[in-house]
C-alpha cells in the first residue's frame, strides 16, 4: 500500500467488520487508530449528530454488541460497558472533518485505502464466483449428456442379457416329440 505502512493496513483491515450488512469500523477502534480516548471520540461525534446520518454511522443495539463480544472472546469485564458506535467508510470520512490531527488524517486515508482494497477484493470474489458458476453449469452438462449416454448403453446391456436369458431358459427345456 503506497504512502502507509503495511502493518497499519493489516491492522486496519482485521478491524472492519460487517454489522447489518454493511463493513463498518468501531469507536474504540477507530480511537486507538487515531490516538485519542474513545470517549473524546464519541463526544466529538455526538456534538456533530447532523454530519453523520444512519449511513454514515449508527449505534449497536444491546444484542448486536453482546453477540459481537461473544464472536471475538473478549471479556464482559473492563473496557465500555456502553455500546460501541458503528462507522461506514463515508462515517469515518466524515470523522476526519472533526478530528483535525495529523494522525487522524494520516489514518482516515489508510482507512479508506483499507475500504477501498476490501471492495476491489468483493469485485473480484465476485467474478470468481461468475466463473464457477459457468463452470459448474457446464460440468453439469457434460456430466447429464454422460449420464444420457451410460443409462442409453445401460439399457442395451439390460436388453441383450434379458435375450440371453430367454435363449437358455429355451435352450435348457426338454424336447418334446420324438426322440433320435
Amino acid at each position: 500500500m503506497k504512502g502507509s505502512n503495511t502493518e497499519d493496513f493489516d491492522d486496519i483491515l482485521h478491524k472492519i467488520i460487517t454489522i447489518r450488512g454493511q463493513k463498518v469500523m468501531l469507536d474504540f477502534n477507530l480511537a486507538m487508530l487515531y490516538q485519542v480516548d474513545t470517549k473524546m471520540l464519541k463526544r466529538a461525534v455526538r456534538r456533530n449528530l447532523k454530519r453523520f446520518p444512519p449511513d454514515f454511522m449508527f449505534e449497536l443495539n444491546k444484542e448486536e454488541w453482546e453477540n459481537l463480544r461473544y464472536h471475538s472472546g473478549t471479556s464482559s469485564w473492563g473496557g465500555s460497558r456502553y455500546t460501541p458506535f458503528a462507522f461506514t467508510e463515508h462515517g469515518i470520512t466524515m470523522l476526519a472533518s472533526i478530528l483535525n490531527s495529523d494522525r487522524a488524517i494520516k489514518m482516515n486515508i489508510a482507512i479508506v485505502r483499507a475500504f477501498i482494497s476490501l471492495r476491489q477484493i468483493m469485485i473480484e470474489q465476485k467474478e470468481l464466483f461468475v466463473m464457477l458458476e459457468q463452470f459448474r453449469q457446464e460440468f453439469c452438462l457434460i456430466i447429464n449428456e454422460h449420464d444420457t449416454q451410460l443409462s442409453a448403453i445401460y439399457k442395451v446391456i439390460e436388453s441383450l442379457l434379458d435375450e440371453k436369458a430367454k435363449m437358455k431358459s429355451w435352450e435348457s427345456r426338454e424336447m418334446i416329440g420324438f426322440k433320435k
